[in-house]
């Protein structure tokens, strides 16, 4: 089934951010040793536990997406969201101080305008797939 491209462009990304959790979270579980005792301020188990929820979340709408399921058109721009606050949150509480917000800034504007747009997509091709198979009673 041929899908739009910017339901297209959200299923790659929802699946390279599920390839990216899955390896922070290995990794924050791997070195958490070093970790604890280099005193890092990011405590290990947050950085295991984060990686490892937005995996699984990643996982599930990666499946949504792939089999075009109704539920994705909402369940995409609320982890969206909740992933950019997430980032936000981390890089605020846990990071030295970067020099680059503005290019994060709008990297998060451009991520949800994508969202958005894969969201309106999926819906419209719900709605399609609705009336053109009436369920007859």
């Amino acid at each position: 089934m041929k899908r739009p491209l910017p339901v297209t462009l959200a299923f790659w990304a929802v699946l390279i951010l599920t390839i990216w959790n899955t390896l922070k979270a290995s990794t924050f579980i791997a070195w958490s040793a070093a970790l604890d005792e280099f005193s890092t301020r990011h405590p290990p188990i947050i950085g295991a536990a984060s990686g490892i929820i937005w995996a699984l979340t990643g996982l599930t709408l990666a499946w949504g997406l792939r089999r075009g399921d109704r539920w994705t058109a909402k369940a995409l721009p609320v982890a969206a969201i909740g992933y950019i606050l997430w980032y936000w949150v981390e890089r605020l509480a846990w990071q030295p101080p970067r020099a680059n917000p503005p290019f994060v800034i709008v990297l998060d504007i451009a991520t949800l305008i994508l969202v958005f747009g894969a969201s309106k997509s999926l819906s419209r091709e719900a709605y399609e797939r609705n009336n053109e198979n009436p369920a007859v009673e």
